[in-house]
C-alpha cells in the first residue's frame, strides 16, 4: 500500500513540475489618450473684444481662470479724456460681473463696477441704475439690462494687446 501512495504522490509531482508556468502577457504602458490631444479645461482661457461706437473704440483682454476674471480695458475717446485700467471680478453663468479700476484725467485710484453678458460673438455691456451714495456701483443688479449696451466682438488679441500699450 505505502508503494502506491507514494507511486501515485511521485506521479501528481511530476505531472506538476512538467506543466509551464503561464507568463501574464505584458501590458502596453502606453496611453492612448496620452498620445492623443488633450484639451486643457482647467487653465485659464483668454479672450480679447473690441466695441466701436462712432468715434470711440473700446478694448479689453479678458483672462477666465475657473470663473475668477482679470483683465484688462481701454476707452479711447474721440472728444472726451479716454480712460485705461485693470478688470478684476467673477463670472456667474454668462454675465461678467466685473470692478474697472482705471487711470482718467491723470487721477488714479477709480473704480466702477462693469457687467458685460458674454456670448458667442462677444461681449454686451449692461446698463442699470447707479447707487446714488456711490455712483459706481449698480444700485439693483436684477434690474439690469443688456439691450442698448455697448456691443464689442471677438478680436485678435495682438491688436487688443498693441492698443492697451
Amino acid at each position: 500500500m505505502k508503494k502506491i501512495i507514494l507511486l501515485a504522490s511521485l506521479s501528481i509531482f511530476l505531472q506538476n513540475c512538467n506543466k509551464k508556468t503561464e507568463v501574464p502577457t505584458p501590458v502596453s504602458t502606453s496611453d492612448k489618450a496620452a498620445t492623443s490631444s488633450v484639451a486643457d479645461t482647467l487653465g485659464a482661457k483668454s479672450f480679447c473684444y473690441i466695441g466701436v461706437m462712432r468715434k470711440d473704440t473700446i478694448y479689453i483682454t479678458i483672462d477666465d481662470n475657473l470663473g475668477t476674471i482679470t483683465g484688462k480695458m481701454a476707452i479711447k475717446n474721440n472728444e472726451k479724456d479716454s480712460n485705461k485700467g485693470d478688470l478684476t471680478g467673477i463670472k456667474s453663468g454668462d454675465t461678467l460681473k466685473l470692478t474697472y479700476d482705471f487711470v482718467a484725467e491723470g487721477t488714479t485710484g477709480n473704480k466702477n463696477d462693469i457687467y458685460f453678458l458674454q456670448t458667442k460673438e462677444g461681449l454686451i455691456e449692461g446698463i442699470g441704475e447707479r447707487d446714488a451714495a456711490t455712483g459706481t456701483k449698480y444700485a439693483n443688479e436684477a434690474k439690469i439690462k443688456y439691450q442698448g449696451g455697448r456691443n464689442l466682438k471677438t478680436a485678435d488679441c495682438n491688436i487688443v494687446a498693441k492698443a492697451l500699450k
